[in-house]
């Protein structure tokens, strides 16, 4: 059984995760393309998704160009080697076991991959992460994967079912249908995916920025920790940029660490 995880944290605990129980797979297959930001009618192991990874993976905020360069080279060397990996498993009939969620990364990253299991044979499991996981005495809720403790995955466990073909072509079909709509993003909206503009999450920057001026760290952090969305803070951090760009915000103190700029809302 390999386990399929569409972000690095998650995938790291995964590993972890391993290492520990017998109950769970022989191997990890990563694969956090971010499907849910961009153009996704772009190859995913193109030069255009390769770009688009590392300034959200890496944090273009804190490198340099001559990062940039060499990490670029890793990070296209490192999603070609895993996808070749599942190939290879897929080939050999390996059966795979889909670990995804609400957040929108992942379940775009689930459609995604139906659209390639198609042409295989292997048995496909799921396990959809709950909102809501009940640790001891407290509820906690969990916006991926990425935020549970490696003990989790076993426990999870019971609750994986498997995708039938009907299932995995219904998916399949449905990101083709986003794929020729093509939109900026991909959210989750009553329970289905939809494309929408780039603008879609916009009002909360507007809500928590105002005329006092705030680290632009702080800003992202909050919108995080009280939005549990599954979104990227490199795309709060994009769309800041923007509206600096349109004067709808001001810098305050500049930095040459994007994060570290202190901006307030520009009343133009």
């Amino acid at each position: 059984m390999i386990e399929i995880l569409f972000g690095e944290s998650e995938s790291a605990a995964m590993k972890i995760a391993l290492k520990r129980k017998k109950s769970l797979g022989s191997d990890v297959v990563s694969l956090p393309l971010m499907l849910d930001i961009g153009d996704i009618q772009q190859h995913v192991s193109g030069k255009y998704r390769r770009n688009l990874l590392y300034k959200m993976l890496y944090k273009e905020q804190w490198g340099t160009d001559k990062e940039m360069k060499s990490e670029l080279k890793a990070l296209g060397n490192s999603y070609s080697r895993e996808l070749i990996r599942l190939k290879e498993y897929l080939k050999n009939g390996e059966s795979l076991r889909i670990w995804y969620g609400d957040a929108p990364y992942s379940i775009c990253g689930m459609m995604w991959l139906c659209g390639k299991l198609r042409q295989y044979k292997s048995e496909v499991y799921a396990v959809r992460l709950p909102r809501l996981i009940v640790e001891g005495d407290a509820t906690v809720e969990y916006s991926g994967w990425g935020e549970v403790e490696p003990s989790v995955f076993a426990e999870m466990l019971p609750s994986q079912r498997r995708l039938s073909q009907a299932e995995i072509r219904a998916n399949a079909y449905r990101w083709s249908e986003l794929k020729r709509g093509n939109s900026p993003l991909r959210v989750l909206v009553n329970g289905s995916v939809i494309g929408i503009s780039d603008n879609f999450y916009d009002f909360l920057i507007w809500k928590y920025l105002g005329e006092e001026p705030v680290r632009e760290i702080e800003l992202i952090g909050r919108i995080l920790v009280e939005n549990r969305l599954g979104v990227s803070d490199w795309w709060y951090a994009s769309r800041i940029d923007k509206y600096i760009g349109t004067h709808h915000i001001e810098i305050v103190e500049n930095s040459d660490k994007k994060y570290e700029r202190i901006i307030r809302l520009n009343r133009i």
